[in-house]
């Protein structure tokens, strides 16, 4: 991925003063992102990001507490992009189908090669591993927040919340053969479609 996702949702009220930060905070990130794709996870240091991003040290820990940070608040930014998405989507649309629409949506956004580069990167840090299983679990919550959003029937929020289950574990499973195939790479989108498809075969 070759830039950080800018965050959706931004109130119209915003002042100046959370413009700015919301502005330094996307070019920090965008600024490590970088860094680690030329130099590789470990071999970038907080001085470094700091330089490039144009800010002192001490004032990078205003807006993150560490590398690992900066990855999941692109992860974040994503999800946030995906919502976004989805609350858009007209109820009559099946809720399943709703969400893989979106969910190929957002992974056909990035080539195989900025996957591949991304992915590296989440393999490097074990801590950062660790922390995507949580990540995992807050998108679940996420999506079935959002789902509830759009099929407001209470009566409908056991299967809602069956659906952003499903979904997010047919997420898991299409990246984890992406990134288990060999040959000619595939895109990952397309490993999406066949988990959605199995899914409902199967169901």
């Amino acid at each position: 991925m070759s830039e950080i996702p800018a965050s959706s949702g931004i109130a119209p009220s915003e002042g100046l003063r959370e413009r700015k930060r919301r502005e330094t905070r996307q070019r920090i990130a965008e600024a490590a992102l970088s860094l680690f794709l030329a130099n590789g996870y470990h071999g970038t240091t907080l001085d470094d990001i700091a330089a490039a991003a144009g800010i002192s040290r001490r004032t990078f820990f205003s807006y993150f507490k560490s590398k690992d940070d900066i990855i999941l608040f692109g992860l974040d930014a994503d999800s946030a992009m995906l919502i976004a998405d989805l609350l858009k989507t007209s109820p009559d649309v099946p809720p399943l189908d709703a969400v893989r629409n979106v969910m190929v949506k957002r992974i056909e956004r990035y080539t195989s090669e900025e996957m591949i580069a991304i992915d590296n990167l989440m393999m490097s840090s074990e801590t950062l591993l660790v922390r995507k299983q949580a990540h995992y679990a807050e998108q679940e919550r996420s999506l079935f927040n959002a789902l509830c959003e759009v099929w407001r029937q209470p009566e409908r929020r056991p299967a809602l919340r069956m659906v952003a289950m499903v979904s997010i574990g047919a997420m898991r499973v299409a990246l984890s053969s992406w990134r288990e195939q060999t040959g000619p790479r595939k895109p990952a989108a397309k490993f999406l479609r066949d988990a959605f498809d199995s899914l409902r075969t199967e169901l």
